[in-house]
């Protein structure tokens, strides 16, 4: 008999505190060593306050002393499209590597994969703060 197993990113989505958006998403993040953190949305009143579901899990895993990254899986609710990680979430994954993959997924289990460096090409990260910068003199 098969057992049927609610995808992480699914289940986290359930947690969501979205009041004012009422736009649930979820996310699982997978480190290298297998370790799954999830995390959902978060909205606050005050809008720019809020968290998404994916900056949630990796701040989950960064306070637990991870910084490397093997994929990420996000959900929502549409049905129609894949759930995509917004401009924040892009350049906050991309802290932590461009070469990690992150699923895409809609609620009937389908999925787009991508990687970080395919969805936010010509990016800038920790190791454009260590280039040779012009003097100002």
């Amino acid at each position: 008999m098969a057992v049927s197993r609610e995808p992480r990113e699914a289940k986290a989505k359930e947690f969501a505190y979205c009041p004012y958006s009422k736009f649930r998403v979820g996310a699982a993040l997978v480190a290298h060593d297998g370790t799954v953190f999830t995390g959902c949305n978060v909205e606050n009143a005050c809008n720019n306050l809020g968290l998404c579901a994916e900056r949630t899990a990796i701040t989950k895993a960064v306070s637990e002393g991870y910084r490397s990254f093997k994929a990420i899986a996000i959900a929502s609710d549409m049905e129609e499209e894949f759930i995509s990680p917004c401009g924040g979430c892009r350049q906050f994954m991309r802290e932590f590597g461009v070469k990690w993959s992150v699923f895409m997924t809609k609620p009937d289990g389908s999925y787009m994969d991508m990687l970080v460096e395919d969805l936010l090409p010509v990016s800038f990260g920790p190791d454009d703060l260590k280039k040779k910068k012009a003097s100002s003199e």
